[in-house]
């Protein structure tokens, strides 16, 4: 497993993405003060960062397949529902279809609730692809780049591909809604790196009643 990186390390990544971001026309969100943050590296042990690991790394597409009928058409009613509101923030149709998609795997993968994911997304990341935060967190679900490091092979620009950032933040969640016993208030301010203070996780279930009007 490589090793992760030096704070050093870390910040001339950042500036190289960043750098990056900014010659290739990409737009790098402004992040909130009040909401600044992200995950904290954290020790783990040996079983947990390999099954973390098995989670990130097992490969399979995002297309949905269902044996009842019932489950189809539930399924057609959130991705038109959720496109219409998700319009405000990605244009394409195409595009939002795909990232819906996407999510929809990914969180039902990592047992997570899709309006939770949603919300989560719409307050790290408002749904952009190549946001980068004060802190170096990148892709929607705003990862720390110390994460490919642990769980993956190294390479941080894989962040801005949207199933693996998908993948990684949902795992991420699931894991720390694991290590605190299912508490959603705590789980979502270890995923910001603001345990126990209430401005994240205010946030992120406020945006997620928006997303629980669409269906779930």
């Amino acid at each position: 497993m490589p090793a992760c990186p030096e704070p050093n390390a870390r910040r001339q990544t950042l500036r190289r993405l960043t750098a990056g971001a900014l010659t290739g026309g990409l737009a790098i969100l402004p992040f909130d003060p009040a909401l600044a943050g992200a995950q904290i590296e954290e020790q783990m042990s040996h079983s947990v960062r390999s099954a973390l690991s098995a989670a990130v790394s097992k490969a399979a597409p995002p297309e949905p397949v269902f044996v009842k009928a019932s489950d189809k058409q539930l399924y057609a009613r959130w991705l038109e529902a959720s496109s219409q509101r998700l319009a405000r923030y990605q244009s394409n149709p195409i595009e939002r279809q795909e990232f819906l998609q996407t999510l929809w795997y990914e969180a039902r993968r990592a047992g997570l609730s899709l309006s939770l994911v949603l919300g989560l997304v719409q307050v790290e990341s408002a749904f952009r692809k190549h946001a980068v935060s004060s802190a170096g967190a990148l892709g929607y679900m705003q990862v720390m780049p110390f994460w490919v490091s642990t769980l993956g092979d190294g390479i941080v620009s894989r962040l801005f591909h949207m199933q693996t950032n998908l993948r990684f933040g949902c795992v991420i969640l699931r894991h720390y809604l694991d290590r605190e016993r299912g508490d959603l208030f705590m789980g979502l301010g270890r995923y910001n790196g603001s345990r126990g203070q209430a401005a994240y996780p205010n946030s992120v279930l406020a945006a997620q009643r928006l997303w629980l009007q669409v269906t779930d």
